[in-house]
């Protein structure tokens, strides 16, 4: 008699073995200024990166995903409402509520709208860092979202340790600087000294406290984002005097645009060859502690017994500029900056990658497809999990971003990428052939030969621009 009670409540009373099917929980990760070259699974042999690594082992991987503004506050506005950053004209380090209106559900409302427990956990809507991480704000967060929400305030710069500024600081003369610059810290003291490390335990403790009825819980890891800041054991696998920056091609910016020329570059910053190796050093030892957080929630999951009844979404706001070009940082729509990683698992989500193209303004309309909602119709973007099912089926045959508040644009093919600064590229333009240039050193744009694919290309861009506001005057403001 005793084993058919126990047998009833397996089948009726405990929550992980009713015969009722539960709502899939929704997990994101989303690291900040992460770019895609600094991970194993992207092809970078020297990272150590096992958990993100494991996680397209075990998940479906997009190669090619493009951020719709390769800044903080504007793309995040786009992931999270599901506009182009170009259809609301929110450009600005804000949440993009003031631009969408009170009515417009964000992905996490949508959820918590319909019964799921919504946390954030740090920076998810646009925060500053590291002024926000030092003062423990909020930053430009939309309450609204959220059943609970919570900050992980952080030393940043200020950490003890051995610090060196490596930007405008040719003398050495300057430990360390706070502020949107590169200064490197290997700090004393272990994870739970530093913010990534504090939002870890926060979802480790959310996802046991909250492991039996559904929930959205979004997770922010502020690094690698300056400063780069990170347990001193996470340099040692990355010796500065062995690192190699990217070759730098003699007249390299001879046919770029001066608006295509970044805002932050070898020059103007007054680095020399040694801060360039140690920069990029500090951004490894930063990508390889937010790795490690990023695997002590996924073995939380595993713990609870929530990997059968979670989708797991890992991805960046934009990506980051490591000396390509003597480019630094991110506001540039060349593919290191703009390009960011993508990885989905879950119940039902084959094992694999592919080369399709994917936006992050796609997030929202997938995560709800494989939540089994339905996608409203104002949504910008596209389901991509038909292209989980046939890797090489294409959902779009091009990614758009934008940048410089709205007036330069990127439109990117299979075999081109074109840059276009100003409406009518009176500001200048980028023709770039990505077969024969991936790393885009030569400007097609202005040669004669390439005239008529400039043009082609200017006009999908028009087009493309046309489609997503006319999209937007019909349905951002429209209610579900």
């Amino acid at each position: 008699m005793k084993y058919l009670i126990l047998i009833c409540y397996l089948l009726f009373a405990n929550p992980l073995f009713s015969q009722e099917k539960r709502p899939l929980n929704v997990l994101i990760i989303i690291a900040d200024d992460l770019n895609t070259g600094a991970l194993g699974t992207y092809g970078n042999r020297l990272m150590q990166t096992p958990s993100i690594d494991q996680l397209a082992k075990d998940g479906f991987t997009f190669k090619n995903t493009y951020s719709q503004f390769p800044v903080c506050g504007p793309s995040r506005a786009s992931l999270l409402f599901g506009y182009y950053p170009t259809a609301t004209e929110t450009y600005g380090y804000t949440s993009g509520r003031e631009n969408v209106g009170p009515q417009r559900e964000s992905l996490p409302q949508f959820f918590k709208n319909r019964g799921y427990y919504t946390a954030r956990v740090s920076k998810i809507f646009h925060m500053g860092v590291p002024g926000d991480i030092e003062s423990g704000s909020d930053g430009q967060d939309d309450e609204a979202s959220w059943t609970e929400r919570f900050n992980s305030p952080g030393p940043e710069w200020k950490s003890p340790g051995k610090a060196e500024l490596v930007q405008k600081n040719p003398d050495g003369l300057i430990e360390r600087k706070g502020g949107n610059v590169m200064t490197i810290v290997e700090a004393d003291g272990g994870d739970l000294s530093q913010s990534d490390g504090i939002t870890a335990e926060k979802a480790v403790e959310l996802i046991r406290t909250h492991k039996n009825s559904p929930f959205f819980l979004a997770v922010g890891l502020v690094r690698p984002h300056v400063p780069f800041v990170a347990p001193k054991e996470y340099f040692l696998p990355y010796p500065w005097q062995n690192i190699q920056p990217p070759p730098i091609i003699p007249n390299d910016w001879e046919d770029i645009p001066a608006k295509g020329i970044n805002y932050v570059t070898t020059q103007n910053s007054e680095m020399n060859f040694m801060q360039k190796q140690k920069a990029i050093a500090g951004y490894y030892a930063s990508v390889t502690f937010m790795d490690q957080q990023v695997g002590k929630i996924l073995q939380t999951l595993k713990e609870e017994h929530l990997d059968e009844h979670t989708l797991v979404i890992f991805t960046s706001d934009h990506g980051f500029h490591l000396g390509e070009h003597d480019f630094w940082m991110k506001v540039s729509l060349k593919e290191e900056s703009v390009k960011v990683p993508l990885i989905f698992r879950g119940p039902n989500i084959p094992k694999g990658s592919t080369s399709s193209f994917a936006e992050l303004v796609d997030l929202f309309p997938t995560i709800l497809d494989l939540t089994e909602h339905n996608i409203p119709e104002r949504l910008q973007g596209e389901s991509l999990v038909p292209v989980m099912h046939d890797p090489k089926s294409i959902i779009k045959d091009l990614a758009f971003s934008v940048s410089l508040n709205g007036k330069a644009f990127l439109v990117r093919t299979s075999d081109w990428a074109y840059i276009q600064y100003g409406e009518q590229g009176e500001d200048g333009m980028e023709l770039f052939d990505m077969k024969e240039d991936p790393y885009q050193y030569t400007n097609l744009a202005y040669l004669e030969k390439y005239k008529t694919k400039l043009q082609e290309m200017k006009s999908l861009l028009s087009q493309k621009i046309q489609t997503v506001r006319q999209n937007d005057l019909q349905k951002t403001y429209s209610h579900d």
